[in-house]
């Protein structure tokens, strides 16, 4: 749970000694992005856009939440960081792909009971299951299709704000 750097927007370098315009549009470099947090529509040729910078903020969610980085060994062929959510919310299995470090320990001898650790851990696996579809709404393969950074930032405000009550309200 340590905070880096993310490379947001995309940044180009031209060498310095070109100085006509055209010299320097062709002198970019063509690759955009790093591999896993970089949008498919990259791999295409197509331009830079904010829907990119979405895709990446997407992917970037999808990996805190599960511990898992998009460029894991265990993604191959079709499955990718996104499927890989995507199905264990289909099959409403989030807690197998959920990061367990960010869930609390699950009690065996307290199960079925009435606790506050349970009900937390409701809450919790509540609450990241809606993290996970936004970082899923982010994500997806067309860019027209992804959630807009207002739009998450809204989503994100209201789990937190529902978080804070419902966890007042189990302790």
């Amino acid at each position: 749970m340590v905070a880096h750097v993310g490379d947001f927007g995309l940044a180009r370098f031209v060498h310095q000694d070109q100085t006509n315009p055209s010299d320097i549009s062709s002198g970019w470099a063509t690759r955009r992005g790093t591999t896993g947090y970089a949008p498919p529509e990259y791999g295409l040729g197509n331009g830079v856009s904010i829907y990119g910078d979405m895709y990446s903020f997407g992917v970037l969610l999808l990996e805190i939440f599960t511990g898992k980085r998009p460029t894991d060994s265990d993604f191959v062929q079709d499955l990718n960081l996104h499927r890989y959510v995507q199905i264990a919310l289909q099959d409403q299995q989030v807690t197998s792909v959920v990061d367990q470090q960010l869930l609390p320990v699950q009690d065996p001898e307290l199960e079925g009971r009435t606790s506050s650790s349970s009900s937390t851990r409701e809450i919790i696996v509540a609450c990241v299951t809606s993290i996970l579809q936004i970082g899923l709404l982010c994500s997806k393969e067309l860019p027209k299709d992804r959630l807009l950074i207002g739009d998450a930032l809204r989503e994100l405000q209201r789990i937190k704000d529902n978080y804070n009550q419902l966890h007042l309200l189990s302790t």
